[in-house]
Parts: structure tokens; C-alpha cells; sequence
């Protein structure tokens, strides 16, 4: 079996990170610029939505499409290394308005065209932004999609009663802060050897940097409580139709957020839409180890040069 270094000795460019306001909100960015561009790709996470996990994947997907396209990751506001907002609660409706608000502050003199990527909740979000600009966006890829609520699901619903719980959110994210009493080793070996066994490091620093904090884990939740009011609704077939030409989904083949129930109803509701099924035993996390980082990186580079291909 290939070790994380010998699957990562590829991705020679990395990622560099930094913060922006945007519309007033701090924002956590990382992105990889490339010389010559000839399209951009903006990355929307999911919830978490915290870029740092996605760096094994962007820094892949870069030396999969050999330089040619910037790429940009943008986090959900608050769900950050640290309280830039003091507390705030942030709504799933919030999350969109700044991701909106981000393309027209920090994208709008590029001239070459906008790729969305995006995971989970982040491919709804980006449903919305391709309303918003739908010249400038000319592919919009969504893996692992959560865009309709799984009624079918036992983890949805716990997961939605503990979110619609204001005291139960609470408490919660207190417990998860209180691992901050833990030096950096300490938690690391705790996650490494918990949740995060096959873990890449990067995950797990990630978890280690953002999720122990207070107010990253109630905005996770408000988040998500919101998500569950919106996504109640049917998804809008009648816009995912017009624009069925300019969208891709992978699905998991056990993926409760984006069961291949949807997947189904997708073929039938907007046949032109590009749709595909991972095989090989990667999550709805993909990007919390390398193999999956890796595989679903070389899936979307392969997605946007056959579109390109297209486009030329």
C-alpha cells in the first residue's frame, strides 16, 4: 500500500492561506494561483466548513489539471480557528449572501470562466450561486450532495434533533471546546487513535485547529439546523433543468446525505445533468484522508477537461 507521502509526492504546489473581510465578515481563504490561468476554480465546503480539511484535495486537483486553473477555497464564516465574530450565529441562508457577496468583492475582474466545486451542503449553496452568475459560472460540479433531506435516515434525524436544540447544541459544542484543556499532542493522538484512525494528518490538524473551538462547533450546528428547515423542501428541479448542461454530482454508494435515491431522481427531474457513483470505499469525507482526497481530485480534473474540451 502507497504511503501519504509517496500518494502526495505530486502535489509540489501547496496551498497558501490567508484572511479577508467580505462584506465585514472575517473569511478564511486558501487558494493556489496558477501563472497562466484559463479558468478558476472556486471550491464552496460543506458543514464543517472549514477549508483547512480540503488542502490534500485542492493541492491534487491543481497538479491534476497541470497548472492551469486558479483555485479557491472559502470557509463558512465562523467556523474558524478563531471567534472573529464574537458568537454570532450564522444561517445556511447567511452562508450563501457571503458566498455571493465574496465572488463580487473578490472574483469579479476575472476574466476567464468560474468552475464551482463544491461538498455536501456546499454543492446547494452553489446551486444559489450559479443563479446569481450564471455567465460567469460555467460548470458546477457537487460532490457527495446534500440537497434534499433523507427521511430515510437514522443520522439526519439525530443529527437534526440535536441541532434544533438550542441547550443540546450547547452543551455539546462546550464538551467538544473543553478538548482545548489538551496540549496539541495530547489531541492529536486523541483524534488520531478516535474518530480520525485513518486520518490524514491534515484532517486531523484541522480538527485539532477549528472544531475544539465553542463558536465553530454551535455555528456546525446552527448551520445545520437551518439546513434541515431549507432542505424540507423539494429541490428546484425547474432551474436544475435549464441548466442540467452545466452540472456534474458524484455520489457514494452509502451516503446519507446524498443517498443514490437522489441520484435517481436527478436522471429522471434533469437528464443532462453528468452524473457518477464512486466505487472504491471513499466517504462522504472524502477529504479527511489522502486516497480519497487524491481519487476524487483526479474525478473532478477529469470532469472539467472533458468540459472544456467541449467548450473549446
Amino acid at each position: 500500500m502507497e504511503s501519504e507521502n509517496e500518494l502526495m509526492n505530486n502535489a509540489k504546489t501547496h496551498v497558501t492561506s490567508r484572511l479577508a473581510r467580505v462584506s465585514g465578515l472575517m473569511t478564511e481563504i486558501i487558494e493556489i494561483k496558477s501563472d497562466d490561468p484559463k479558468f478558476h476554480v472556486l471550491f464552496i465546503p460543506g458543514n464543517p466548513g472549514v477549508v483547512p480539511f480540503y488542502k490534500d484535495f485542492l493541492e491534487s486537483l491543481y497538479e491534476f489539471l497541470h497548472g492551469n486553473a486558479s483555485t479557491t477555497a472559502v470557509g463558512q464564516i465562523s467556523q474558524t480557528s478563531k471567534n472573529w465574530e464574537s458568537g454570532r450565529l450564522f444561517s445556511l441562508q447567511d452562508q450563501i449572501d457571503h458566498k455571493v457577496d465574496f465572488i463580487r468583492q473578490e472574483m469579479e475582474g476575472i476574466k476567464v470562466p468560474i468552475i464551482l466545486v463544491s461538498h455536501s451542503i456546499g454543492s446547494y449553496i452553489s446551486l444559489d450561486i450559479l443563479k446569481n452568475f450564471s455567465e460567469k459560472v460555467v460548470y458546477c460540479i457537487g460532490l457527495y450532495p446534500f440537497l434534499s433531506l433523507n427521511k430515510q435516515s437514522t443520522e439526519q434525524s439525530l443529527i437534526g434533533k440535536l441541532a434544533a436544540s438550542s441547550v443540546l447544541s450547547a452543551t455539546a459544542s462546550f464538551l467538544i471546546a473543553s478538548l482545548r484543556l489538551l496540549p496539541m499532542w495530547a489531541a492529536r493522538r486523541l483524534v488520531s487513535n478516535s474518530l480520525g484512525a485513518s486520518w490524514s494528518d491534515t484532517a486531523v490538524q484541522a480538527t485539532c485547529t477549528h472544531l475544539r473551538q465553542y463558536h465553530t462547533m454551535r455555528n456546525v450546528l446552527y448551520m445545520a439546523m437551518t439546513e434541515f428547515r431549507e432542505l424540507a423542501a423539494e429541490p428546484d428541479w425547474e432551474f436544475m433543468r435549464e441548466n442540467q448542461s452545466k452540472l456534474a454530482f458524484l455520489f457514494g454508494i452509502d451516503d446519507h446525505w446524498g443517498p443514490l435515491k437522489l441520484f435517481e431522481e436527478i436522471s429522471t427531474q434533469a437528464p443532462g445533468t453528468s452524473l457518477s457513483i464512486e466505487r472504491e470505499g471513499h466517504t462522504h469525507a472524502f477529504c479527511c484522508t489522502v486516497a480519497g482526497s487524491v481519487w476524487v481530485a483526479q474525478h473532478v480534473a477529469t470532469l472539467i477537461k472533458n468540459r472544456f474540451t467541449q467548450l473549446q
